[in-house]
Protein backbone atom coordinates (compact mmCIF):
# COMPACT_ATOMS: atom_id res chain seq x y z
CA UNK A 1 0.00 0.00 0.00
CA UNK A 2 1.20 3.56 -0.71
CA UNK A 3 1.56 5.61 2.35
CA UNK A 4 -0.89 8.87 2.65
CA UNK A 5 0.48 11.86 1.53
CA UNK A 6 -0.62 14.16 4.81
CA UNK A 7 -0.24 12.03 7.31
CA UNK A 8 2.24 8.63 6.32
CA UNK A 9 -0.32 6.17 7.62
CA UNK A 10 -0.64 2.72 6.39
CA UNK A 11 -4.49 2.27 5.39
CA UNK A 12 -6.00 -0.40 3.29
CA UNK A 13 -9.09 2.12 2.55
CA UNK A 14 -7.16 4.92 1.30
CA UNK A 15 -8.38 6.54 -2.10
CA UNK A 16 -6.73 9.05 -4.49
CA UNK A 17 -7.47 12.70 -5.09
CA UNK A 18 -6.36 14.23 -8.93
CA UNK A 19 -4.94 17.32 -8.99
CA UNK A 20 -3.60 19.07 -12.24
CA UNK A 21 -1.04 16.47 -13.26
CA UNK A 22 -0.44 15.27 -9.51
CA UNK A 23 -2.28 12.33 -7.65
CA UNK A 24 -2.35 12.50 -4.03
CA UNK A 25 -3.32 9.26 -2.04
CA UNK A 26 -5.35 9.81 1.52
CA UNK A 27 -7.08 8.06 4.37
CA UNK A 28 -9.87 10.24 4.72
CA UNK A 29 -11.43 13.66 3.61
CA UNK A 30 -9.79 15.45 6.55
CA UNK A 31 -6.49 15.12 5.44
CA UNK A 32 -7.54 15.56 1.72
CA UNK A 33 -8.87 19.10 2.63
CA UNK A 34 -5.37 19.77 5.22
CA UNK A 35 -3.36 19.33 1.85
CA UNK A 36 -5.67 20.10 -0.89
CA UNK A 37 -7.86 22.80 -0.30
CA UNK A 38 -7.36 26.49 -0.75
CA UNK A 39 -6.91 28.94 2.56
CA UNK A 40 -8.76 32.23 2.40
CA UNK A 41 -6.17 34.83 2.53
CA UNK A 42 -8.61 37.32 4.80
CA UNK A 43 -9.88 34.57 7.67
CA UNK A 44 -7.60 31.50 7.22
CA UNK A 45 -10.34 28.77 6.87
CA UNK A 46 -9.84 25.98 4.16
CA UNK A 47 -11.95 26.78 1.38
CA UNK A 48 -13.90 23.76 0.97
CA UNK A 49 -16.99 25.25 -0.89
CA UNK A 50 -16.71 27.30 -4.19
CA UNK A 51 -15.69 30.22 -2.87
CA UNK A 52 -15.35 33.49 -4.93
CA UNK A 53 -12.30 34.16 -6.54
CA UNK A 54 -10.57 37.71 -8.38
CA UNK A 55 -7.45 37.89 -9.88
CA UNK A 56 -6.04 34.21 -9.11
CA UNK A 57 -7.08 34.73 -5.29
CA UNK A 58 -9.78 32.89 -3.82
CA UNK A 59 -11.62 33.96 -0.72
CA UNK A 60 -14.40 31.55 1.40
CA UNK A 61 -17.21 35.07 0.73
CA UNK A 62 -17.43 37.97 -0.59
CA UNK A 63 -17.70 38.86 3.47
CA UNK A 64 -14.22 38.25 3.60
CA UNK A 65 -13.21 39.52 -0.11
CA UNK A 66 -14.29 43.03 0.15
CA UNK A 67 -12.28 43.76 3.31
CA UNK A 68 -9.20 43.06 0.72
CA UNK A 69 -10.47 45.16 -1.66
CA UNK A 70 -11.65 42.56 -3.90
CA UNK A 71 -14.44 44.79 -5.99
CA UNK A 72 -14.79 42.19 -9.04
CA UNK A 73 -15.59 38.61 -7.64
CA UNK A 74 -16.34 35.90 -9.59
CA UNK A 75 -18.42 33.10 -8.50
CA UNK A 76 -16.35 29.53 -8.53
CA UNK A 77 -19.28 27.50 -9.86
CA UNK A 78 -19.60 26.08 -12.89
Amino acid sequence: MPRRDQCGNDYDRAFQANLGDETHTFDSFECAIQKLAPTCPHCGVRIIGHGVEQSDIIYCCAHCAEPEGADALTDRAP
